[in-house]
């Protein structure tokens, strides 16, 4: 068994890693090779995409990116801005020999801890993260057959965001998105991404990354919601929406649309994402009639007695997020990307 290092200027190691990862079964979309030149250029993080090889077939691969911050703690994590990550392997020994070599590695680096963001566990000795679930849910063959599976008092909020009028578009720019999601986290008191990043998502990805936004009959937009697509899924992964989205119901609307328009493209799974436990994103997609599904991230710790807790969850951070609700948005959006780039 051979481990390597991806580089990010390598067309060829670039094309065989993402053939991998799109025909792995543990692999998720955050698994492609393209993070590292998004998480590099963008956030300016060092980043180490490791490959294991034997005679000269990928077996497994496992991406990471160095996070240190003075704020926030020194980190080896697989994989920053990622919902998913740890190793995807088809052999028992690719995933031996990655996780050897992440550990090797973060004790080369001198991080206070290793994270992997599993789908399933792999350590039971290892201190877990159960603060948050995901939501996946079959999409069924017919736009019907959807819409009845949803439960009733849901229902009845796509049907109030039809009979209003509402209208979806697919955007080809980030534009309309990013005035809705920084305003929607700005009133939650929570720093934004930069529009930088959501413009490289569109021109890195493609067709795999999809903005679909909804507006009144007027045209005015409501809610939007960018998208990426993996196989046969889609993933609604980063949202925001005008604070006269609830009167309309553009919410449950958007997120009809986008259920219906892959429902229609052949797609199979809805992957509705990442929530913590106990807060309105969870008993929204509860109410949708999906199941919560634990995520198990997990930590090695090297110079740390317990897991991070870098989240708006942690009462030390209540004082900021009153703060930065109060804060002049173009400030926010100004100053947010600096902090939010070591949050991962």
């Amino acid at each position: 068994m051979k481990i390597s290092r991806l580089s990010p200027s390598d067309v060829a190691g670039t094309q065989r890693w993402n053939a991998f990862v799109q025909a792995c079964p543990d692999a998720t979309f955050f698994h492609r090779a393209e993070w590292q030149t998004i998480i590099q250029n963008v956030f300016r993080h060092p980043t180490h995409f490791l490959l294991a090889e034997n005679r000269g077939e990928i077996e497994g691969v496992l991406p990471l990116a160095h996070v240190k911050s003075l704020l926030f703690g020194n980190a080896l994590v697989a994989l920053p801005f990622a919902v998913y990550g740890g190793v995807a392997a088809t052999t028992p020994d690719a995933v031996a020999a990655l996780e050897a070599a992440a550990q090797d590695l973060a004790q080369q680096l001198g991080v206070d801890h290793l994270e992997f963001r599993n789908l399933s566990p792999r350590h039971a000795d290892w201190p877990t993260q159960d603060l948050y679930v995901t939501f996946r849910k079959a999409i069924l063959p017919d736009v019907e057959a959807n819409m009845l599976a949803i439960p009733r008092k849901q229902r009845a909020m796509v049907r109030k965001g039809i009979n209003n009028g509402l209208l979806s578009q697919n955007d080809p720019t980030s534009d309309r998105f990013f005035a809705l999601f920084a305003d929607n986290v700005h009133r939650h008191g929570t720093p934004a991404l930069s529009k930088r990043y959501f413009d490289t998502l569109l021109r890195v990805f493609g067709n795999d990354c999809r903005i679909l936004t909804v507006t009144s009959p007027d045209g005015t937009p409501l809610s939007s919601v960018l998208s990426f697509y993996f196989r046969d899924e889609v993933l609604p992964y980063y949202a925001g929406d005008d604070e006269a989205a609830r009167q309309f119901a553009a919410n449950d609307f958007k997120y009809w649309e986008l259920m219906r328009q892959s429902c229609e493209q052949g797609l199979k799974l809805f992957d509705y994402g990442r929530s913590k436990v106990g807060t309105g994103p969870y008993a929204f997609k509860k109410n949708w009639g999906f199941e919560a599904q634990p995520l198990h991230y997990e930590y090695c710790l090297y110079k740390r007695d317990s897991i991070p807790q870098n989240n708006p969850s942690n009462a030390k951070y209540k004082l900021f997020i009153e703060a930065w609700r109060r804060m002049p948005i173009q400030l926010a959006n100004l100053i947010g990307p600096h902090i939010v780039r070591n949050l991962g």
